[in-house]
């Protein structure tokens, strides 16, 4: 069995550290385990720890456990480098970072909440989809 390549957005990861509760904390906890295989990118690190430093305040981690959480991504994902650009291709810039981290490292799912913002993204070969949606998937 081959298992999903995926990129997970930073509205996901910044939900999963919101709240111990929900699919986006239950996606990251499985981080670890062999159910799916993750894919970062060093632009799409320096975006989640510059998204979760920002909004600290309604986190329910410290700065260092934030740290040790993009940490331990860093150790447990798969990374790509980016050698081509795919900017502009979605209308947030940032949503750029993911999509060129999902070409670059052949995923075939971008875990998100904004599925509207990754319109057209199948011509690479990719889907998006919720979190609930891929861990139904995964847990089937």
């Amino acid at each position: 069995m081959t298992l999903s390549r995926i990129v997970i957005d930073t509205n996901v990861l910044i939900a999963g550290l919101r709240s111990r509760q929900g699919c986006s904390n239950r996606l990251l906890s499985l981080l670890a385990e062999d159910r799916f295989q993750t894919v970062i990118s060093a632009p799409l690190i320096f975006e989640y720890e510059d998204m979760a430093l920002r909004q600290i305040d309604c986190l329910t981690y410290t700065k260092d456990e934030i740290r040790e959480i993009i940490d331990f991504i860093c150790q447990v994902a798969t990374p790509t480098a980016i050698f081509y650009l795919w900017r502009p291709y979605l209308k947030d810039p940032k949503d750029d970072l993911v999509l060129e981290a999902a070409v670059a490292g052949q995923a075939d799912t971008i875990v998100t909440f904004n599925l509207r913002d990754f319109r057209g993204i199948e011509r690479f070969g990719l889907q998006a989809q919720t979190p609930r949606t891929f861990l139904k998937e995964i847990e089937q």
